[in-house]
């Protein structure tokens, strides 16, 4: 027997444990700390433009081809594309959580390669980005200028110049994104009616500037091979690019014979200015430029987020004085603030488990020997973590605060046997723990090994539920090995030594508390014994348990993980379909206007003219990012976020000019940048957009009349007020005109035409060629406008094209491979996500007609998915549980009277969750497995000595009732330990505090409703087993 050598050699096992706890320490100082481990899909980003393109041109032409072949790329799970009338392309690569991101993109990157040919030539002339991107944001800063002393121009390009790429250097980062980029670009302002005056078209103006912004080399001089001998060889350096505006306001358009010269500022105003001029940021109401932080896949926030401050603290030592920044957008400290009360309940639930021992034991001496087992097992457990490449983060504190009420199990196991041998035999502690340890060793590891393969099946069904609950797998299993090894090592060396035959005489309250246990062991023996009598109303009452679990589990709403109030909320809002960035602008006023009134709130940032809900930049919506001020100025629920979001809902539905959504930011950063569900309408029969529009409305129209919904809108808005150009073909031809060249000359004047770059302060800029705006107000401007003819005629545009109002879209999405529309909405109030999920289903069940469908993105897609694998999870668990128990026993039957316990525990847990209006969710599902090997042990207890007295001859009812008289104790014990360790989960406070209440929830009733009923129907079950095994091998004539 293992434990009869250690308890000659106590010392060993005390270096045993020592070495554990050492190695525990060594590994906390290295582990990294997060909220969440790698839970978020990785995911591709693949980008490009085609300049001077609408939507519909760019999804047709470039979207398409590149969507055919990238489908089907190895571990995609969904795939989203957006194009823009600014001619944009974004596709979204989504990929199983768990997939090497790397070999993602390489995978992405040789199916783009593929369809390069496909593809226009202005696209593979901008080229094609493909690289990885978590769109997990880390961090967004906002630039300001005191006193306004610099334009938005200078902060833009001082922070890209000076901050970016510092930032983009730190490793964990994967993306630094300036919002509002307004990088430096030549701008060649182009005065129509001076070209036309001087018989000049806008491509002529163009390939002019072309011609004369170049690098030109121009050879060398006595360079080999040569004949003769030369000293020196000479390299002749020819003309660089353009860089003043002086430079380019003398490009020469024409040189007369008389010497005289037509230059491009007598036709154009040119100046310094900025690339992009469609939004505009502001930080409290002032001018500031919007810098975000995006995480790289599996990146630690708290790392990276640090390094960034530290980073950008010593950079402003060397930044003008005017120039300061700031942290709108930051959930940094959420997570500090979540794992800082995380560690507050793992001190307050040890405290309780303590207390719970001594309560039992009555004996101080006695008490410490198992607490022992609580350093050693959770400490240790941070040398496995850090074996297996874990991290520190919420999911693990979690399982090691349920852990502190199991590694305690095994050790109370072996001092309350070794005590009650000592007690009831008058054996010596030596002799009494090693006779203990003979009985209860098998018990030991069977516990032992049902709680570490609990979750064993769980970890293998791979994606976020595999993830999320490997984090319990692994932090539980380690601990409770862990904590079977100091039950068989450490625990009975220290009771041979330290346990007193003598005993002493307990204080008042624990001999009152031993009075009332006796009695109630005498109670639960009598009533186990009547229920064995009346086993018909036993199997009655366990009928009822499981249909009402099964009821109770139904009434739960369903959700991913709970929203939390992390002190940062979202607004999106949007203007009337392509209302100017000067409207959008004044709404942003009049939200700068609330929130200043508004004390919840610390800081904040607009960006007008940007939409975080499709990423794409639209004069007609504005996005806010709110950070909140800290939990301890916002006590009580009054002033949580969860009560500011409706608050400012409905202060912001009074504005006439927008609709504006304030929103709780997602659960789980990385998933969506905004809250809520993601839905796609999919258009399956290739109809026209509008017909996909109106169904679209309908749906979002009845959708916000459902109880159970809020804010539901969409990014699809086909019906902005757009000019359609048509070219008059025939007349083209007549004129000797090309159409393209009819195109190329509008897209100059009236777009922003890019032809080639120049340098400055060591970075390459556009030079940008449009109209001046005065000459693009109207449909008038056209006359301005001239094109050549192949004769060399000037052609007036106006008189080859015909213009057309239509309504269009500015941004088309597809959603694997199909034009779709995407819905976002909220749950009020009182629902979870679950809730919501089912309500927009239900509508767009009714509305859309056949050939469209939904599918799903974001949290959503991930939430529905972990129902169905939370269930199997559940199967697998049981299956394994008892798979396990037939390989110790040695018996297909015994087990099944150890796991008939299991309904009585998720009675409890979701009558809990019920009771406590909380919603099932992936911790609700992780707290059910706890349950279910914690009701297996209570059995097993049981089971095993009972199993022992049948073997030595007592009778079945003997037997079984003497196994629940001997283990009532232990059970008690342990249970109520358990329980106390979770109970400050239950009752959480403070920041993260939804998740703590929702799995401590599940444990504390659930383990409560099985230790005070369920423990009663143990006896019940195992003597019907055993007498259905007996009859079974009467019948077969097997012994």
């Amino acid at each position: 027997m293992i434990s009869k050598f250690f308890i000659e050699r106590p010392r060993f096992a005390a270096v045993l444990s020592i070495f554990f706890v050492l190695l525990g320490v060594l590994a906390i100082q290295v582990l990294p700390i997060q909220e969440y481990p790698a839970l978020t899909p990785p995911q591709i980003m693949v980008r490009t433009n085609y300049p001077g393109a609408d939507a519909e041109t760019v999804l047709k032409t470039v979207v398409t081809p590149l969507e055919e072949n990238i489908n089907g790329v190895p571990n995609m799970i969904y795939m989203s594309s957006t194009a823009s009338s600014s001619g944009d392309v974004n596709i979204s690569v989504f990929f199983e959580v768990g997939t090497d991101v790397n070999v993602a993109k390489m995978d992405v990157n040789n199916r783009v390669q593929m369809a390069l040919s496909r593809l226009p030539e202005e696209v593979r002339r901008q080229g094609i980005q493909v690289r990885e991107r978590s769109p997990d944001l880390a961090l967004v800063v906002a630039f300001v200028s005191e006193g306004n002393k610099r334009s938005p121009v200078e902060i833009s390009n001082f922070v890209a110049l000076n901050v970016v790429e510092e930032l983009k250097r730190i490793p964990g980062v994967g993306d630094v994104f300036i919002f509002d980029d307004k990088s430096y670009s030549i701008r060649v302002w182009l005065k129509p009616d001076k070209l036309a005056k001087f018989g000049l078209t806008p491509k002529e103006v163009a390939n002019a500037i072309a011609s004369q912004n170049q690098q030109f080399s121009a050879g060398g001089l006595a360079q080999e091979p040569t004949d003769k001998s030369y000293v020196f060889s000479y390299t002749v350096k020819g003309e660089s690019r353009l860089e003043k505006v002086s430079q380019f306001e003398n490009i020469t358009l024409r040189a007369n014979p008389d010497g005289s010269k037509l230059l491009l500022k007598d036709v154009a105003t040119v100046e310094l200015s900025s690339e992009n001029f469609s939004r505009e940021s502001f930080y409290k109401g002032n001018p500031a430029i919007p810098m975000g932080i995006f995480l790289a896949p599996n990146a630690n926030l708290l790392e990276v987020n640090q390094k960034v401050k530290s980073i950008l603290k010593e950079l402003s030592r060397t930044f003008p004085e005017d120039i300061k920044f700031y942290y709108p957008y930051d959930p940094a400290p959420y997570v500090k603030e979540a794992i800082k009360e995380v560690v507050v309940t793992f001190v307050i639930a040890v405290l309780l488990v303590v207390f719970v021992i001594y309560l039992f034991l009555g004996n101080l001496r006695a008490t410490i020997i198992p607490v022992l087992a609580i350093p050693v097992s959770i400490i240790g457990t941070f040398a496995g973590l850090y074996v297996l490449g874990f991290s520190i983060n919420l999911l693990t504190l979690f399982g090691l605060v349920l852990a502190i009420g199991l590694v305690v199990d095994d050790a109370i196991i072996v001092i309350e046997n070794a005590e009650r041998i000592m007690r009831v035999k008058r054996l010596p502690p030596k002799e009494a723990t090693i006779e203990a340890m003979n009985e209860i060793t098998g018990p030991i590891i069977a516990i032992v090994l049902v709680l570490s393969a609990v979750f064993i099946p769980a970890a293998f069904l791979g994606g976020f539920t595999g993830a999320f609950y490997r984090q319990f797998a692994v932090t539980i299993a380690i601990s409770m090995i862990i904590s079977g090894i100091v039950a068989l090592t450490l625990t009975p060396a220290l009771c041979a030594r330290f346990l007193e035959e003598k005993e002493h005489k307990a204080i008042l309250p624990i001999r009152l508390f031993n009075l009332f246990f006796h009695k109630s062991r005498k109670w639960f023996v009598s009533t186990a014994k009547n229920f064995i009598r009346f086993a018909p109303l036993g199997v009655v009452i366990f009928v009822f348990v499981i249909i009402g679990s099964w009821f109770f589990i139904k009434r739960l709403p369903t959700g991913l993980v709970p929203f939390e109030d992390s002190g940062l909320i979202n607004i999106f809002a949007n203007l009337p379909p392509g209302a100017s960035l000067k409207r959008t602008i004044e709404v942003s006023k009049e939200i700068d206007q609330t929130l200043a009134k508004t004390k919840e709130v610390e800081e904040w940032l607009n960006i007008a003219g940007f939409d975080i809900q499709t990423l794409g930049f639209k004069t007609d919506s504005l996005t806010a990012f709110i950070h909140l001020k800290d939990w301890k100025e916002r006590k009580g629920k009054e002033h949580s976020s969860f009560t500011l979001v409706p608050r400012l809902n409905q202060a912001f539905a009074k504005n006439r000019e927008a609709l504006i959504f304030v929103v709780n930011p997602p659960p789980i950063r990385g998933m969506s940048l905004v809250g809520g569900f993601e839905m796609y309408i999919q258009d399956r029969s290739g109809g026209s957009i509008l017909d996909l529009y109106r169904y679209v409305q309908e749906v979002v129209t009845k959708a916000n009349q459902r109880p159970e919904l809020t804010a539901v809108r969409t990014t699809f808005i086909p019906n902005v007020p757009t000019y359609k150009v048509t070219v008059d073909r025939d007349k083209a031809k007549a004129y000797e005109v090309e159409v393209d060249e009819v195109y190329k000359t509008l897209n100059m004047v009236f777009g922003k035409y890019y032809i080639n770059d120049f340098n400055l302060y060591g970075r390459v800029y556009h030079v940008n060629i449009a109209a001046e705006g005065e000459y693009r107000d109207d449909l008038r401007d056209y006359s301005y406008v001239y094109v050549r003819s192949k004769k060399g005629d000037l052609i007036p545009i106006s008189s080859l094209i015909k213009l057309e109002l239509i309504p269009d879209a500015p941004i088309l999405e597809k959603f694997n491979m199909f034009v779709s529309a995407k819905v976002l909405g909220v749950p009020k109030p009182g629902y979870s996500s679950g809730d919501a999920i089912k309500a927009i289903s239900e509508v767009a069940k009714e509305v859309l007609p056949p050939g469209y469908t939904i599918a799903w993105g974001g949290v959503s897609y991930q939430e529905i998915k972990v129902q169905t694998k939370g269930n199997l999870a559940l199967i697998y668990a049981l299956v394994f549980i008892y798979l396990i128990l037939v390989a110790l026993y040695e018996s297909w039957s015994a087990p099944v009277a150890i796991l008939l316990g299991v309904p009585f525990a998720i009675f409890g847990a979701a009558l809990g969750l019920n009771l406590f209006g909380l919603e099932n969710d992936v911790y609700f599902q992780a707290g059910l497995l706890v349950l279910i090997g914690l009701s297996a042990k209570n059995a097993i207890l049981i089971v095993e000595f009972a199993e022992e007295r049948l073997k030595r001859g007592m009778g079945l009812l003997e037997a079984t009732l003497e196994g629940a008289r001997l283990r009532y104790r232990p059970i008690m014990m342990t249970s109520f330990a358990f329980i106390a360790g979770a109970l400050p989960l239950m009752l959480a406070t403070g920041a993260g505090a939804n998740s703590r209440h929702i799995i401590g929830t599940t444990v504390v009733m659930g383990m409560t409703f099985a230790t005070l009923f369920g423990v009663f129907f143990i006896p019940l079950f195992y003597y019907l087993v055993v007498k259905a095994r007996t009859k079974l091998s009467q019948l077969t004539g097997r012994k």
